[in-house]
């Protein structure tokens, strides 16, 4: 499997600099990153660590279900994951990630909504990124749509 790279460029101070992170293995772009934007409600046309870990998270959760679905004999029509990460004081100092709730919709042929749930629980604890995330408490809000 390959190894994938992304690069930060940061200049100054954390309260009065700032960075940009280039996603290096697929080129696909260059964002920029600061702390006082990543603190602030409204991130202002920036990114932030926490909202790179949720599109990961969401992106593996949503790779790993699929996979969950057809080997219980499931078709995925459609799944739609958002992964909210929240980031707050450390008690030991700094700050962490505080809390994942991942919450997941699907379309699915051939599972009802318990078979549903229970895959999507199975791939909470499966997908890769939940893996490395195991510090951090995960929800998970799972439900078939009508």
């Amino acid at each position: 499997m390959p190894t994938r790279t992304a690069r930060t460029a940061w200049n100054g101070t954390l309260q009065e600099g700032s960075g940009q992170v280039e996603l290096s293995s697929s080129k696909v772009g260059t964002y920029d990153v600061s702390f006082p934007k990543r603190a602030a409600e409204d991130a202002g046309g920036t990114t932030s660590p926490e909202e790179l870990v949720a599109a990961a998270h969401s992106s593996c959760y949503a790779m790993q279900l699929s996979a969950l679905i057809a080997g219980a004999g499931g078709t995925p029509q459609s799944l739609e994951v958002t992964a909210d990460v929240s980031l707050g004081e450390d008690p030991a100092g700094g700050f962490r990630l505080t809390g994942i709730k991942l919450t997941v919709r699907g379309e699915v042929e051939g599972l009802d909504e318990a078979g549903f749930k229970e895959q999507a629980e199975a791939a909470k604890a499966g997908c890769p990124i939940s893996k490395a995330l195991t510090g951090v408490d995960i929800t998970l809000d799972a439900a078939l749509e009508a």
